[in-house]
């Protein structure tokens, strides 16, 4: 079986919890370190799914391998091939099938209650998990839902938070999260976070921690399997 390659844009915003589900069900995966220069591949030949994790920048931003993922992402689609995007891969996504990816209108930082959306798309994809879940989030842009894709979450401070085209699933949410990363992205952003109704402290976003982990692992389990099916 070829590779699932994980594109990584930022040394903290690994694969996460994705990384243990592949392990645990003996599925292999690359990583290509984009925030270490390395290469990105000219073609999705040798690759059987494609993961697009979050970063800081921005879709828009001239950066050369924005437009090279771009074009990876668009070839990977018109052969049926799976794809995966978290926060800034689901824009990545959106952006490749032509919708939009422009500021949100607050910043979204934290712990937020993500709900799922009425349609045969959400009942379907997200079958196994509540109408109403705690998920994490941290972006301060959104993208519009592509031409022929269908929306499955939303949240009070975000319209589009998943969409899915086919066999491939975008996110502006991060369901891959582990306790390390949450506690590794509250200890880089100490002094940087304007807390507000859609931005929480870190003190906040600590609480509880291992039981959030865990019912957002059982929620990234369901929809992770659910993928892995569409293959």
């Amino acid at each position: 079986m070829s590779p699932v390659l994980i594109f990584r844009h930022i040394a903290h915003e690994g694969p996460g919890y994705l990384g243990d589900f592949l392990q645990h069900r003996k599925i292999p995966y690359r990583m290509i370190c984009v925030d270490q220069g390395e290469a990105i591949p000219d073609s999705v030949d040798q690759a059987s799914a494609l993961v697009f994790m979050g970063g800081p920048m921005s879709v828009n931003d001239p950066l050369p391998w924005i437009a090279q993922e771009l074009h990876l992402i668009q070839q990977a689609i018109s052969n049926y091939m799976p794809v995966l995007g978290h926060c800034l891969g689901g824009q990545l996504m959106a952006k490749a099938l032509g919708a939009r990816v422009y500021a949100n209108p607050v910043s979204e930082i934290g712990w937020h209650i993500t709900e799922k959306l009425p349609n045969a798309e959400s009942r379907d994809w997200l079958a196994l998990i509540p109408g109403q879940s705690e998920i994490f989030h941290w972006h301060g842009e959104t993208f519009d839902i592509p031409v022929g894709a269908k929306p499955l979450l939303q949240s009070r401070f975000c319209q589009n938070q998943a969409f899915v085209y086919r066999n491939c699933l975008g996110f502006q949410c991060h369901i891959e999260m582990t306790a390390p990363l949450v506690q590794k992205w509250v200890e880089e952003s100490k002094g940087e976070l304007l807390v507000s109704e859609s931005v929480q402290s870190g003190e906040e976003m600590l609480r509880n921690l291992d039981a959030r982990i865990e019912k957002l692992n059982r929620i990234a389990d369901s929809i992770y399997s659910r993928w892995l099916a569409s293959w």
